[in-house]
């Protein structure tokens, strides 16, 4: 029953949000100014909330984090091999690279709310913003190395510093911490607010992410994108479990690991593939097939 009433919610919210693109009522330009919305305003503002409420007496297991990063190397190592054993093209391998590494954030965050409350929403942002900037690295990097574009230095060096210092999750994480390392507190008006500023951020979010799936390019790209599913939905949350293990994480901060390493693809790959000259319908069905397979690799990591 837990699978069921944690998985189901979510997932009857991307459906809506797909239902809703179809029927209409909800467009590009809708999707769009929603996400920017979410990314901007809403979602930092949650980890913020979280976060800085949760007191500087919280511990922090080290493990989680060690294992976290040590895991998207992995993988992404993992992704490196596939590149060249199946000798996925230049063109095609930035796309598919991202799909092997990068997460959710809002359906992590969505799960771990409902299943393990605040004390897991604090482990889970506090790992986000430690594993985002290791992945915006490894995303721009393996992106420029196969781009055929001539990016002058200069242009390489900005999207580095972009991705790492303007990120809204990264700054409202180390915001947060900072907050709870100030021995303030908020206010119960400022609580309030919070609440009902950030109620509906998860909701939004997973509309939003199931209006923007596409099964644009899916037929031609299904192998190379249960690949990348297989890497992101199977080889990481393996991984992960050992060194989860192995740093002996246990209670919820394992849980918490257990959720992340389960989580399918970003949809931001689908943007970054298209400003860094990569397939984006390599990305959009990567997209699409690691949101429904995640399915089974989230309903095992809460079994676990």
């Amino acid at each position: 029953m837990l699978v069921i009433n944690t998985i189901f919610p979510l997932f009857a919210l991307l459906l809506l949000g797909r239902l809703l693109k179809f029927y209409g009522m909800t467009d590009d330009r809708f999707l769009a100014m929603s996400d920017r919305l979410v990314y901007y305003i809403f979602f930092p503002a949650m980890l913020f909330w979280k976060i800085g409420g949760s007191g500087p007496d919280q511990g922090i297991d080290a493990g989680l984090f060690f294992a976290g990063l040590i895991g998207v190397l992995l993988a992404f190592l993992a992704s490196l091999w596939a590149i060249r054993f199946f000798r996925i093209s230049h063109f095609q391998a930035g796309s598919f690279c991202q799909a092997c590494f990068r997460f959710n954030t809002y359906i992590g965050m969505a799960i771990v709310l409902t299943v393990l409350g605040e004390d897991g929403v604090r482990h889970f942002g506090i790992l986000a913003g430690i594993v985002i900037p290791l992945i915006n690295v490894l995303s721009v990097s393996v992106l420029v190395w196969y781009s055929d574009q001539k990016l002058a230095p200069r242009e390489k060096v900005r999207y580095f510093i972009r991705a790492l210092v303007s990120n809204p999750l990264i700054i409202g994480c180390a915001a947060g911490f900072l907050f709870s390392r100030s021995g303030l507190d908020f206010p119960l008006f400022v609580r309030n607010s919070f609440s009902l500023m950030t109620s509906v951020t998860l909701p939004l979010a997973l509309i939003s992410i199931g209006g923007s799936l596409q099964f644009k390019g899916l037929a031609d790209h299904t192998r190379l994108s249960l690949l990348a599913a297989g890497i992101k939905l199977a080889f990481l949350p393996v991984t992960g479990f050992v060194l989860l293990t192995l740093f002996q994480v246990t209670g919820i901060a394992f849980t918490v690991g257990m959720i992340f390493f389960a989580l399918p693809t970003s949809t931001a790959i689908y943007v970054l593939s298209g400003q860094l000259n990569s397939d984006t319908d390599l990305a959009a069905g990567a997209i699409m097939i690691s949101t429904l397979l995640s399915f089974v690799s989230l309903s095992l990591s809460l079994l676990i």
